[in-house]
């Protein structure tokens, strides 16, 4: 199908063209600029429109779609172009039709590897309209590089999301998703991705690869994503287009409805494409989430949270005798953790929600006193709130006025009930327990935990996933008064661990928890994951430290945290000066290198990892900036080769950490490092030459 181009941009090292196709639709390719002599004129390929949406009582999409996607719609292809003008980074396209302007806006910057784009919608008429569905973005025309359908030549990546196993990179083909067009060029092939509810990383993370490996060149997509959320894979000619935003109606129950004169704008999404596969796709795409993460930190910092050494019961008395073996230990933060508002008859799980400190059971001497006493031992008080719920034994679990509802219920999930986070009552209260408390103790850190999902959504609002994103957006409102209410503070996002870490939401808080497998063989292999979704600087990794605990198990669980932001807990009253010469050796080692794990690109390079349960295999992780590289690497369970080797170009390794004094060498662009045992670590600090 002859395309027309309507404009052309060149970034950094993409090239961004918009093009016109004959029925007037227009699309957005975007390719690494080195790949334009490949581009192709592609047959039987429509232009996949800048956005997608769906108003209410417009045509749905045909070919078989209705129920498996609201894309392609009467609302879409009704759309008549206006005009496209460039404001500063920013290329902002208008489309029109009746009583609707559609705006779709892509910002572009020349120091940044990926775009990001998003759409908005105004009611331009005078009579309210109600969205279905808007996508935040689409890209389409892949592959641009075959004149065809690319045949045994396109594979999907997308990042599974599970309680304690997040990030998991699954591959799959074309052929094996069903997505090759039919002998007839007809009906919609589609895999969907996406979540319902208020954990948004469940099943899978926002992200979303696609590569040509005839040519090695990778589209990848990550979506801002706090609430319910969907990307598609769709094809229906020879191109796959990837679109994504807002779960629509059909999936997430989301409508959306427009007064005159009233707009609506989604969530961003990001976009790449690069040379390469979809780990270094990936890395380009943080480059957005490194322009909007809070500045605070300008290195990952070294903590300790007292949850796996007290379980739920922290006090002034254990408190004192934790920070009497911390002092000197080179540790930033001290983070009281779940339990410090228990009272006499119910589990910390059971009495959140009011906030009240128990100082007749665990503080005898006032909040305030072991506060001080933290800040006395060199590191800054951190203490942890779950302020959007409540528990079953709480007061204010029956204060329901103040609580979410569907169809007409208040909503248990077991522990767990929600606060309304749009009501003024509720906000003022959260001011008071939350922020006044933290103030007035003299907190610097918050660890916010989020442990249940409110599910597909709440009353209050035109649909429950309309109701379900405006109580998120206020959370995220209560985040940012946070942040200005308790000046300096350090805030940490955790959701039962990994399950909010999505863009939108990492852009507000300073660290995320990683995952809650604490203690778990697999930490490194979940830190390393990670670093394809989230900045190992606001990845919080767990390094648990028990007295049982062999020297090759406390070094392997001190390298996991090298992969981002080191958090020790356990037993540190209880080990022996053998063991803490292993750990003040690693967080020496820590403190040399954390400057590449706050700024670089990874590579992760797992070997026969295929099962979380029984961890056979091994890994390494390059993380490297212009000039200096760090290299961690992890045997695990099974048979071993007797060295691992490591790519790593010409260098000179400046330190060295190994379980059993393992011998390496560097040779010839190459580290060799012996394997003596399963589950022992090592990690190298290089420069390069």
């Amino acid at each position: 199908m002859s395309k027309k181009t309507i404009s052309e941009f060149r970034r950094s090292d993409m090239l961004l063209r918009y093009e016109q196709d004959e029925k007037g639709m227009i699309g957005l390719t975007l390719i690494p600029a080195s790949a334009e002599p490949l581009l192709k004129e592609k047959e039987k390929c429509a232009s996949a429109p800048l956005t997608e949406l769906y108003v209410r009582g417009d045509v749905l999409p045909a070919d078989y779609a209705a129920g498996n996607t609201m894309c392609g719609s009467g609302s879409v292809f009704s759309l008549v172009f206006e005009s496209q003008e460039t404001a500063g980074d920013s290329i902002i396209t208008r489309f029109s039709d009746r009583n609707r302007k559609i705006t779709h806006t892509l910002i572009f910057c020349d120091d940044l590897r990926a775009v990001e784009t998003y759409s908005s919608v105004e009611n331009t008429g005078d009579e309210p309209f109600t969205l279905e569905m808007l996508s935040s973005g689409n890209i389409g025309g892949l592959t641009p590089f075959d004149e065809g359908e690319a045949p045994d030549s396109m594979e999907v990546t997308t990042m599974t999301g599970n309680w304690s196993a997040e990030g998991a990179m699954v591959t799959e083909t074309v052929e094996q998703l069903c997505l090759e067009p039919s002998w007839a060029v007809q009906g919609y092939r589609l895999k969907k991705i996406g979540q319902r509810g208020s954990l948004p990383i469940r099943n899978n993370f926002p992200f979303v690869a696609v590569r040509d490996k005839l040519r090695d060149i990778t589209w990848a997509v990550q979506l801002e994503a706090s609430s319910s959320w969907q990307i598609e894979v769709r094809r229906k000619d020879y191109g796959l287009s990837v679109t994504g935003g807002i779960a629509d109606y059909d999936f997430g129950h989301w409508a959306k409805t427009i007064s005159p004169g009233e707009s609506f704008t989604t969530p961003h999404m990001y976009m790449t494409a690069v040379r390469g596969d979809a780990e270094k796709a990936s890395q380009r795409l943080l480059d957005i989430q490194e322009e909007h993460r809070p500045k605070n930190l300008s290195l990952p910092p070294v903590m300790f949270n007292e949850y796996c050494t007290t379980w739920g019961v922290p006090s002034h008395e254990n408190i004192s005798a934790i920070l009497e073996t911390l002092r000197g230990k080179g540790m930033e933060y001290f983070v009281i953790d779940a339990g410090w508002y228990k009272n006499e008859k119910y589990d910390w799980s059971r009495t959140g929600g009011d906030w009240v400190p128990a100082e007749k059971l665990l503080f005898p001497y006032g909040f305030k006193a072991t506060s001080d006493m933290i800040r006395e031992a060199g590191m800054i008080p951190g203490l942890w709130f779950e302020s959007e719920t409540c528990g079953p034994n709480s007061l204010m679990h029956d204060r329901e006025e103040m609580l979410h509802h569907r169809n007409g219920y208040v909503i248990d999930t077991g522990s767990r009930r929600f606060l309304d986070m749009r009501r003024k009552d509720v906000n003022d209260y959260l001011d008071e327990k939350v922020i006044g408390q933290l103030r007035d103790y003299g907190f610097g850190y918050i660890k916010n935990d989020y442990n249940e999902s409110i599910g597909t959504g709440v009353d209050g609002a035109e649909s429950l996933g309309e109701g379900l994103r405006q109580s998120v957006e206020c959370s995220k409102a209560f985040f940012r008064r946070l942040r200005e209410g308790v000046p300096g503070i350090i805030m940490e996002n955790c959701a039962s661990g990994g399950h909010r870490l999505e863009p939108s939401l990492m852009s507000l808080f300073d660290m995320a928890s990683f995952s809650d497998a604490h203690e778990c063989v697999t930490i490194p292999v979940i830190a390393a994951n990670l670093h394809r979704l989230i900045l190992p600087m606001q990845s919080q990794i767990w390094a648990v430290l028990r007295k049982e605990d062999s020297l090759r198990r406390l070094h392997y669980s001190m390298v996991s945290a090298f992969l981002g932001a080191m958090c020790l807990s356990g037993d540190v009253t209880s080990l022996s000066s053998e063991q803490w010469a292993v750990v003040d050796r690693d967080i020496e080692f820590y403190h040399s290198i954390r400057h590449l794990i706050a700024r670089g690109d990874s590579r992760v390079i797992q070997a026969g990892v295929t099962s979380y349960s029984d961890l056979k295999g091994w890994q390494t992780v390059v993380r490297e900036n212009d000039n200096e590289i760090l290299v961690t690497v992890h045997t695990f369970g099974g048979d071993l080769p007797k060295a691992v080797t490591v790519d790593t170009g010409p260098g000179k390794i400046i330190d060295a950490v190994t379980s059993e004094d393992n011998s390496y060498a560097l040779t010839d662009g190459k580290l060799i490092v012996e394997v003596k045992a399963n589950f022992e670590a090592s990690a190298f600090h290089i420069r390069k030459d």
